[in-house]
């Protein structure tokens, strides 16, 4: 057993050739993102990191952020985050 035997299928090689290559790589995109650490938007340090499926913890300012279930935050959210901001500045500007 050398040290590259996953070299290729990365976190994905403890399956091994089981569920089918499709399954696994997307498996693979989704397990790396949930095992990464992220930067947080109150201290600025790469180290939030998950803890449960959607709770993101910072190690370093120690605050918790409910976020995605694999990411810490989905595409939907920054949606929902762009459209409240427009529609604020609209408040902002008509009033």
């Amino acid at each position: 057993m050398g040290k590259n035997r996953t070299r290729k299928v990365g976190i994905t090689g403890k399956y091994g050739t089981r569920y089918g290559a499709t399954l696994r790589k997307l498996l693979r995109k989704v397990e790396v993102s949930q095992h990464a650490t992220y930067r947080c938007t109150f201290c600025g340090k790469d180290s939030v990191k998950r803890t449960n499926t959607g709770i993101w913890s910072c190690k370093s300012c120690k605050k918790v952020v409910a976020g995605g279930a694999y990411s810490l935050s989905t595409a939907s959210a920054v949606t929902v985050r762009s459209t409240i901001a427009r529609l604020r500045k609209i408040q902002s500007e008509s009033a």
